[in-house]
């Protein structure tokens, strides 16, 4: 697995190019740094999302147990040691001490069972993060800064859970006493930046912590604005007044946009994003798998791929990327094959100029493209199709959970963990979020049988399986595995992009 350090800029892939020049900026405060972000979670409560655009801003804010950084590799955080006990189904962790949450309030093991009986509990049932950590059965204070997490079963995955999303640690005296609406807007935790104000739609403002365990950010000050529009996003980096754009806002289109600025440059690293259309199981003419597997073969991906994301991602087979475990090189894509597709289409009784729709994020540019060119294709086979944009947290908190999506929805996915579970458990498994349509026992069994397995040999076979079970029933149509870029301005020093969009910016300076 590749490493990428920006300090070594010939290791990086990071392209510093010259051309056309711009106004003079406005100078900054060389402590503050200010983030362009494609949208606002809405909640800060690490239970109450799964976003990418909550990570990158919540890893400054909150810590877990522990931490995978840019390389990808499993460190210590709160917790400076575990070890794995009872054959997996026992964690012990030692705590740091002389932590302390961004209220003054002390960390320590009260505050991890707090935070675990609060995501496995009630509150944590609201939120779509739950099922990450349902193997845990409980966790014990043994002292102030030992605790004891056991598990129902052996989960392989489990550590670099704790390093994301639900399993960040919170403070129970501060959320007791403000409660649960007031701490969505208002986070604290223990990271290396304080929460500031927020802004709805607008910003969110963090300052240093100087008491961060790790050591005090070289910044004062963040500011991440929520920018949805990409045009926006890249005219106000090139006019000074935004230091940094990170993933998803940049489309493959306005890449030339920033390499031709002296001023800015491109930090682009294979990530674990990945696109696909997926398709609507109940309703219409999609519920028929010929149906599904002719749309599938009807376009052209290879070529979609290679002319539209030029260089910046690869094409994928299933609904993962190849740094994925349990990705199976040896799937073969659903060849490109329209006389294949009219003969299925016609087997199924669908007749030509049958009308479907394509749900789209209306601010993804390189999306809005492609699907667009799917549209001509399936028009070659005689299939009507029509893109309907969406607000990004229409699509993602209304249409997609509660079944309204046309015959075809996007369905971008982080896969953070870089294990196939993580995105696999959340897209097919019965009664989950993002899977609104499907009820297949079979693969609820499959998906439940790999959690618990530590042979990694038999749970990477399982996970395989599972993408071609997938495939075979032509539940979505796998598009592509896109990089991370980020846009960059060359007054950044010491910005390293991490490829699952989770930056941690306290050794980071502007000058």
């Amino acid at each position: 697995m590749k490493k990428f350090k920006l300090g070594l800029r010939t290791a990086l892939a990071v392209l510093a190019l010259s051309g056309m020049t711009v106004n003079a900026a406005p100078a900054l405060a060389a402590g503050k740094m200010t983030i362009a972000s494609s949208q606002d979670p809405g909640s800060w409560d690490p239970i109450d999302t799964f976003l990418v655009a909550w990570a990158a801003v919540s890893t400054n804010i909150f810590d877990g147990l522990t931490y995978r950084g840019p390389d990808l590799k499993l460190v210590p955080g709160l917790a400076e040691s575990w070890e794995e006990l009872d054959q997996g189904k026992r964690i012990r962790f030692k705590l740091r001490h002389d932590v302390k949450f961004h209220d003054g309030e002390p960390f320590n093991a009260e505050a991890v069972k707090f935070t675990f009986d609060r995501l496995l509990g009630a509150e944590g049932a609201k939120g779509p993060q739950r099922s990450n950590y349902t193997a845990i059965e409980s966790v014990d204070i043994i002292d102030d800064y030992t605790v004891d997490m056991k598990l129902k079963t052996p989960d392989p995955v489990l550590l670099t859970k704790l390093a994301g999303y639900g399993a960040m640690i919170v403070p129970p005296k501060y959320i007791k006493e403000k409660g649960e609406d007031y701490f969505n807007l208002n986070p604290v935790g223990t990271g290396a930046f304080k929460f500031v104000s927020y802004s709805p739609k607008v910003n969110i403002k963090l300052a240093a912590n100087p008491d961060y365990w790790g050591g005090a950010p070289k910044l004062s000050d963040l500011e991440y604005r929520f920018i949805s529009e990409p045009a926006t996003a890249v005219a106000e980096l090139q006019a000074g007044r935004v230091d940094l754009v990170i993933p998803p806002i940049i489309p493959i289109g306005m890449l030339p946009v920033i390499q031709n600025d002296s001023k800015l440059e491109i930090a682009s690293v294979p990530g674990p994003t990945v696109d696909a259309l997926r398709f609507n199981t109940r309703d219409g003419i999609t519920a028929d798998p010929r149906v599904r597997k002719a749309i599938i073969m009807a376009v052209d991906r290879a070529t979609i791929v290679k002319s539209i994301l030029v260089g910046q991602g690869a094409e994928i087979t299933s609904f993962q990327s190849a740094l994925s475990f349990g990705y199976d090189p040896e799937l073969k894509a659903v060849p490109f094959d329209p006389e294949g597709a009219k003969k299925l289409l016609a087997e199924a009784g669908v007749k030509s100029g049958a009308a479907i729709q394509i749900d789209i994020r209306g601010n993804d540019a390189t999306m809005n493209e492609v699907a667009q060119v799917i549209a001509s294709y399936l028009q070659m086979v005689g299939i009507n199709a029509t893109l309907k944009p969406y607000e990004t947290n229409v699509m993602l908190n209304d249409i997609i959970p509660q079944g309204k999506t046309g015959a075809l929805f996007q369905e971008k996915w982080g896969g953070w963990t870089f294990d196939f579970d993580n995105t696999a458990y959340a897209m097919y498994h019965s009664g989950e979020k993002w899977n609104p349509y499907e009820k297949d026992a079979t693969l609820d069994k499959l998906l439940e049988s790999q959690r618990p397995l530590t042979d990694r040999a038999e749970r990477e076979k399982i996970l395989k399986e599972i993408g071609k079970y997938v495939a075979d029933r032509a539940l979505e149509m796998p598009l592509y595995n896109t990089n991370a870029i980020y846009g960059v301005s060359k007054r950044v020093k010491g910005f390293v992009p991490a490829p699952d969009t989770r930056i941690k910016l306290n050794e980071v300076t502007v000058e």
